[in-house]
């Protein structure tokens, strides 16, 4: 769902999501991201897809997250920590895929997941009335997660992206 796209905005249907991802499972991730992560409530971040291959987040700009005051644009702290948590959603999504871990390793990943390194381009000016970040595993071993995202305004324009690199080390079964 990139340039702009949205499964919120076409009727408020709730997040977009695989229909071989177990309906429980997503609902405590979307559960646990949206009620024990205070972060992701203060920024506003509004789960919109989360399926085999991608997490998408839509947030409104508002007043408290202007970073330039003349220009009216995003907080560049904001779009890190959006950047952040779409490539972390990915790299739990990626290790989701793996096959050889039960359905308790998978979601006690999440309390496991930590942010290695991340990478993030400015590319322009964060203006728009929302924006919607949208992030992907590009690979996912047993330990770690190497995942990218792009964060879009209204307009469908790219405001910034972000290569992330996370631990995903399930625990013992």
């Amino acid at each position: 769902m990139t340039g702009g796209e949205s499964s919120a905005r076409s009727g408020n249907r709730g997040p977009e999501t695989a229909p071989d991802l177990d309906p429980e499972l997503f609902e405590e991730i979307r559960r646990i991201f949206a009620d024990r992560i205070p972060f992701n409530h203060l920024i506003g971040l509004e789960l919109t897809c989360f399926t085999s291959e991608r997490a998408s987040f839509r947030f409104e700009m508002r007043d408290d997250l202007v970073g330039n005051y003349v220009r009216r644009t995003l907080h560049g702290g904001v779009i890190s920590a959006t950047l952040d948590a779409t490539c972390g959603m990915a790299a739990l999504l990626g290790s989701l895929q793996r096959k050889d871990r039960t359905a308790e390793q998978k979601l006690a990943l999440f309390g496991r997941l930590g942010t290695i390194d991340l990478r993030v381009d400015f590319l322009r000016p964060g203006m728009g009335r929302y924006f919607e970040a949208t992030g992907w595993a590009l690979r996912a071993g047993k330990s770690v997660a190497v995942t990218r995202s792009e964060l879009r305004n209204d307009e469908g324009r790219l405001i910034a992206v972000g290569t992330g690199t996370y631990t995903v080390t399930a625990p013992p079964a």
